[in-house]
């Protein structure tokens, strides 16, 4: 007996990860995006239609080739695999507990290890090129006045691309003790504090913010006025950053994308002398573990902490050095002659 595969698949998607699990809907897209590669592969490795798949066929070695092909041809890189086996993981683990007779099958591919990846340093600005990245939007162009804002409010609350596209309005209270209300990951809310200059650019901004559509709630829109994107964020991100070079040449050897903001509000936290925990509480880390790896990669916090431990003390001489000038007469003795006759 076989099982076709779309009707598990199905179910996954549709019910499992959105009502059970409660996943975010970005989450559901990452595993729908790693199935349908999966699916892909398949279907041209067995010579198939997709819907004509069967769980029985997608086995462990298909599984790996796919993540090889992947890697390879589609010039991923490991964590990229990873992620893939992870919803493929997850995928054979909901097929499992929907048809016992598939558990074994399944069991062989949950089973697949992830593969090691190369621990990489976080990039971030430094205080110089954070300025230069503001100081280069032009206040005088159409966006300018949202631009501002954008950059301005990622880099005082250190939020995520995700949390600041899906920015309402109504989530920002610019009177009083001035807060954003951000949506995080696992639909965990938190707030944070604003700085007056922060305050002082959405106001600007929301004065002449027309959206297309009257009921759009999201507070950053596109040229077209309508709700800006994650590709749009990085896009304006990326503009003001290529603008800075010029004033700022450092940045031209750093990537900087939302994230790289967000790195830099992290460090910059911690280099004011923060509580690691309470740098981990702002960004909305799950674990706090993740925010060590800022601790990690500050040579200026490394520097701090050698100087209060201090060298130690070498009490043996050193060795007796002959004098240049001795080692240039050893040389020269050993040299060819300086004068000859010629015969």
């Amino acid at each position: 007996m076989t099982h076709l595969l779309a009707k598990f698949i199905k179910r996954f998607l549709s019910h499992y990860l959105p009502v059970q699990k409660g996943l975010a809907f970005n989450t559901i897209l990452a595993y729908r995006d790693a199935i349908k590669l999966l699916l892909c592969y398949a279907a041209d490795t067995l010579n198939k239609s997709v819907e004509d798949l069967f769980v029985e066929e997608i086995d462990e070695s298909l599984v790996l080739d796919s993540l090889d092909h992947i890697e390879n041809k589609r010039d991923c890189t490991p964590r990229t695999r990873n992620a893939r086996l992870a919803a493929i993981r997850a995928l054979f683990g909901f097929i499992a507990r929907e048809e016992p007779s598939l558990l074994l099958h399944c069991q062989t591919i949950r089973t697949i290890p992830l593969k090691r990846t190369q621990h990489k340093t976080v990039a971030y600005l430094e205080e110089n090129e954070t300025q230069a990245l503001l100081n280069a939007v032009d206040l005088n162009s159409r966006s300018g006045l949202r631009d501002n804002a954008l950059l301005l409010l990622l880099y005082n609350t250190g939020a995520r691309v995700s949390e600041m596209v899906q920015l309402k309005v109504a989530d920002l209270r610019l009177d009083g003790t001035a807060q954003v209300k951000l949506l995080g990951k696992g639909s965990k809310y938190r707030s944070c504090p604003l700085w007056p200059e922060t305050v002082k650019t959405l106001q600007d901004y929301l004065k002449q913010r027309t959206p297309k559509d009257p009921a759009a709630q999201q507070l950053f829109l596109n040229a077209n006025n309508s709700p800006l994107t994650r590709f749009g964020v990085r896009h304006i991100i990326g503009k003001h950053a290529t603008a800075a070079k010029r004033k700022c040449p450092s940045i031209a050897a750093k990537a900087v994308t939302p994230h790289t903001i967000r790195h830099t509000t992290a460090m910059h936290l911690l280099r004011s002398g923060n509580d690691i925990n309470m740098v981990g509480y702002w960004l909305g880390h799950a674990n706090t573990n993740t925010t060590h790896i800022y601790v990690e990669i500050d040579m200026e916090m490394k520097r701090q902490m050698l100087k209060k431990a201090g060298a130690p003390a070498i009490q043996k001489p050193l060795p007796w050095q002959k004098p240049g000038v001795l080692h240039w007469l050893n040389a020269l003795a050993k040299g060819p002659q300086l004068c000859v006759v010629n015969n």
